[in-house]
């Protein structure tokens, strides 16, 4: 497939009419060269770079997986795969991550897809338990490179590559300048694109936030100044995002944790929440500053300071997206000692006196328990909130619809009238538990 005019057609099927700068140059670099090293941040227009890339090399004559993607982190992937659907290119791509049943995973992968998508470990898994064969995957795109060498998963994308004998053309995508690319990769015939800038934080204004007394309680008066804002509090440990986030919910602000140790539907919730705006403040480890498709973040806070000038760039990079502004905020106490790499901001920000007025965020979450494989869709939900739960246009928000389960954002004032509006009433037929999302 090698129809510019094609892939701009499944382009347009996402909603973009044009091109971004970054999906032309991947594809005509595939054109020229086998190998092509992408650097980018979240954000650039990378995801559908390396898929329109990818499918400029399909052959839909030929039978078996054709293609590749490697992400570090479930979430990630999942990304990925919805954003390889909605090019609604009639190729079927099959979703594999841990945590995700993997009788699910193998039923799936009886129908051979052109396109598997995973993490490194679910991947490798499958190939060991000959669920899916490769001779026919010639192109092969990781994302998030970087991170992936950095959890090490150097064994298992190694192992993957080793059962890929018709290996053509390999994508990595990586979000910071590798001095080496690993010698199991071939590199022959290859390329790069940069699209870092040098001054990734060009859009975000930096602020000191001088403080004394408890920390918690200085967070939650700046975040109950922020008005609802989305916002994201960086911390370095699961244990001190979660004591957080406790705290704050104790203090009336609405607010949701996200770190490794949450399991993948509790971490699914969180991002939903944080999306819709039901929970507009995100308490995470750096686990949140790679990679995830997030709303564009006003605010992003430091409340403990990351270990490497790397991860201080990529937690400041989840906000001022798509050359959009962003605020960046230090904590910093009487005997603070800030890491070398990081400079004292210039600017300071005064933290505010306790605000009375704090107001809980406009939407609130409603769990549907039906998703794709019930055959409901966004459509069938939104007919009938509308219909049967009587909500006007702008009092229904961001709804997301899983394989087994569904989400919902509807109005804070309203919910309470859905509720008892839909109690007996069925969906497509079917009796669906509807209720707030814990």
């Amino acid at each position: 497939m090698n129809n510019i005019k094609e892939l701009k057609g499944f382009l347009r099927n996402t909603g973009h009419e044009t091109l971004m700068e970054i999906q032309e140059k991947s594809i005509i670099e595939f054109k020229k060269h086998d190998h092509v090293l992408l650097y980018s941040k979240t954000g650039s227009g990378k995801t559908l770079a390396f898929l329109l890339a990818m499918l400029s090399k399909i052959d839909s004559h030929k039978q078996g997986i054709q293609g590749i993607v490697i992400a570090p982190s479930r979430e990630l992937a999942v990304q990925i795969n919805d954003v390889f659907r909605s090019l609604k290119t009639g190729f079927k791509s099959t979703l594999c991550y841990g945590g995700h049943s993997m009788k699910e995973e193998e039923n799936s992968l009886s129908e051979t897809p052109v396109i598997l998508i995973g993490t490194p470990g679910r991947i490798a898994d499958h190939i060991d338990r000959d669920n899916v064969h490769l001779e026919y995957a010639s192109f092969l795109a990781i994302d998030e490179f970087d991170k992936c060498l950095e959890l090490g998963f150097n064994d298992e994308m190694k192992f993957i590559i080793s059962y890929m004998d018709n290996i053509k053309n390999t994508m990595l995508v990586s979000a910071t300048r590798m001095e080496e690319v690993p010698s199991y990769i071939d590199q022959t015939n290859s390329t790069t694109i940069d699209e870092l800038s040098e001054d990734e934080t060009i859009n975000i204004k930096e602020y000191a936030v001088n403080y004394r007394g408890d920390l918690v309680h200085n967070l939650s008066n700046m975040v109950m100044s922020f008005n609802n804002e989305h916002s994201i509090v960086f911390c370095n440990f699961r244990e001190v995002a979660e004591d957080i986030a406790n705290q704050l919910n104790e203090r009336g602000i609405t607010c949701v944790s996200y770190h490794g140790g949450l399991e993948q539907d509790q971490r699914d919730r969180a991002l939903i929440k944080f999306r819709n705006g039901s929970a507009p403040t995100l308490i995470c480890t750096d686990l949140g500053s790679r990679g995830l498709d997030i709303p564009e973040v006003n605010h992003i806070i430091h409340y403990q300071y990351p270990n490497s000038k790397e991860a201080f760039t990529h937690r400041k990079g989840r906000t001022a997206r798509m050359a959009a502004d962003g605020n960046s905020y230090l904590f910093i106490g009487e005997n603070t000692q800030l890491p070398d790499y990081i400079d004292l901001p210039e600017n300071e920000f005064r933290i505010p006196k306790e605000n009375e007025l704090y107001l809980s965020p406009d939407w609130i979450t409603l769990y549907l328990s039906g998703g794709k494989k019930d055959k409901i869709n966004k459509i069938d939900i939104v007919g009938f909130l509308s219909q049967k739960g009587k909500l006007g246009k702008n009092e229904l928000g961001l709804i997301i619809v899983q394989d087994r389960i569904s989400f919902a954002a509807v109005k804070r004032d309203k919910h309470k009238e859905v509720l008892k509006h839909i109690r007996n009433e069925k969906i497509k037929g079917k009796k669906l538990k509807i209720e707030v999302a814990m």
